[in-house]
């Protein structure tokens, strides 16, 4: 039995990470460098964790793995559908727990889903559940009743390069209620699960997918957050040494990045707070891709959220987000940012709920608002990164204010979409996430410098600053001062995809729907 043969590219690390998965695999019955399956056997559990910090290679790694395993024949599963079940099948699931994660394993091509997610799984109308199976290889090319040829070669050709069905049935002009009649909960274990943004488990979600997943791979950052209610400690640290496979190189350097240097600096003990600062300052006389600011820019906050550590300084940047562009007090202005705080439907109503999660609104989802639509309690949005991104729907908007004032809610549909003010976010809601520009609230990294507090042998503020500092895809804000700089220019949805924030025939009688 010859070996896996790890990709050239890779650095010894990952070489050495791509054998020991490869061994656990072949051990349940997976052979990725000979590209054969065998049943899996029972009573062989693994769980096994490959960790590094920002730029060490582990998307990288996931993907290769997921690629291997679908060429050796064994198939992808999500919760966007499951094909049929076969007794000698093989299966992978790509999990995540955030739909943010996901999301950014999905733009890489991964096709990823969250952990809850693939708890339930949807059951199709018979004649979708055709086109279904032949996207994914399973059956020939159906002639369905409504749907043209060019309607399926759509479908396809989406498919081809995003492997969603519920995205390529969109392609062809369907609705998830068109589709989807319901969920059901699995009843059935799976097989191989890879899950990402390990770091944001706790214990008993690990406990819920060790009772799912017979083998089971976790990618994650020891440097970042800790869930709540963990002591610090995250759950592979938990893992025996064997099984913790540690990258320590860092690949993202091509470019020579100030950004990862700054976020791998914060490794080192003899570094303080003010220490940390003068290498900000001194990244920022060398490079133009760090910046130290004495004020908030109010313009970036429109579009990436300034990260704080307090909530009391995130409803604070709100309101003086709102204030400096004369917001009213009981109304929105177009171009406000919003951040998606979950979809409040009742159970009857679950298609409406998949049909909205496909056009992008799930939790911490970026939208903005476009203006009021003619229902009353219907918001006109923008869906940052959705593939139609604008949409009508029934609105629960929720404007905090500072601490013992009611909140301001300018829509308040008796049920839909809950979305919360976006302008400034916390650093613990921020993981999983990226945006071009991120603005660093610095006082809010002091305070918890002062405050001492320290998570599994490291200080709090590092732990705050690398999550925060590896947001930033290009270009990093370091702001030092409790100030905001007036905008330059009045809030607009001029930049957004479409004439004005109009929408389509097809969004408006969406939004009339329900």
């Amino acid at each position: 039995m010859s070996p896996a043969r790890a990709p050239a590219a890779f650095s010894e690390d990952q070489a050495e990470a791509w054998d020991r998965v490869a061994e656990a695999l072949r051990g349940a019955g997976v052979d990725i460098g000979e590209g054969t399956l065998a049943p899996r056997p029972e009573g062989r559990d693994s769980v096994l964790a490959v960790v590094g910090k920002a730029g060490s290679g582990k998307t990288l790694l996931l993907s290769r793995l997921a690629a291997a395993l679908g060429r050796a024949g064994v198939e992808t599963v999500s919760a966007d559908w499951e094909g049929r079940r076969r007794r000698d099948r093989r299966t992978l699931a790509v999990l995540a727990p955030t739909n943010k994660a996901a999301a950014v394993l999905r733009a890489r091509g991964v096709p990823a889903t969250t952990i809850h997610r693939i708890l339930y799984t949807p059951v199709y109308a018979p004649e979708y559940e055709r086109i279904a199976e032949w996207l994914a290889g399973q059956g020939p090319r159906p002639t369905v009743e409504g749907l043209t040829e060019q309607a399926l070669d759509r479908a396809q050709a989406f498919y081809a390069q995003i492997a969603s069905i519920p995205g390529a049935l969109a392609a062809a002009g369907l609705r998830g209620s068109d589709f989807i009649r319901g969920w059901k909960r699995r009843d059935e274990p799976l097989d191989i699960g890879f899950v990402d943004e390990a770091s944001m488990l706790d214990d008993r979600a690990l406990e819920d997918l060790r009772a799912i997943f017979p083998v089971l791979v976790l990618f994650g950052d020891p440097a970042q957050l800790a869930p709540v209610g963990q002591s610090g400690e995250m759950v592979f640290d938990r893992l025996p040494a064997p099984r913790r496979l540690r990258l320590s190189r860092i690949h993202r350097q091509a470019a020579d990045s100030p950004i990862l240097d700054l976020a791998h600096a914060l490794s080192d003990e003899a570094t303080d707070f003010r220490g940390f600062e003068r290498l900000v300052e001194q990244a920022a006389a060398a490079d133009a891709r760090v910046r130290v600011a004495e004020r908030v820019e109010a313009d970036l906050m429109a579009r990436s959220p300034v990260l704080v550590w307090r909530n009391a300084t995130r409803i604070r940047l709100i309101q003086a987000f709102r204030e400096a562009h004369g917001a009213p007090d009981d109304a929105l202005l177009p171009g406000e940012p919003l951040i998606c705080d979950g979809i409040e439907l009742p159970l009857k109503h679950r298609r409406k709920r998949i049909d909205l999660e496909a056009r992008g609104l799930i939790k911490g989802a970026q939208v903005i608002y476009l203006g009021p639509s003619q229902r009353p309690g219907f918001s006109r949005l923008h869906v940052l990164g959705a593939e139609e991104p604008q949409v009508s729907v029934a609105s629960i908007v929720k404007i905090e204010r500072a601490e013992g004032e009611e909140p301001f809610i300018p829509f308040a549909a008796t049920m839909g979409v809950a979305l919360l003010h976006g302008a400034a976010v916390t650093i613990h809601k921020a993981q999983g996430s990226q945006w071009p520009d991120v603005q660093v609230f610095a006082p809010d990294l002091f305070a918890a410098a002062q405050s001492g507090r320290v998570e599994a042998g490291v200080a709090l503020w590092k732990r705050l600053a690398y999550v925060a500092v590896t947001r930033a895809e290009a270009r990093l804000h370091w702001v030092t001062r409790n100030r905001l700089a007036r905008p330059t220019a009045a809030l607009s949805v001029a930049d957004l995809k479409g004439p004005g924030g109009a929408l389509s025939a097809r969004e408006d009688a969406c939004g009339r729907s329900w």
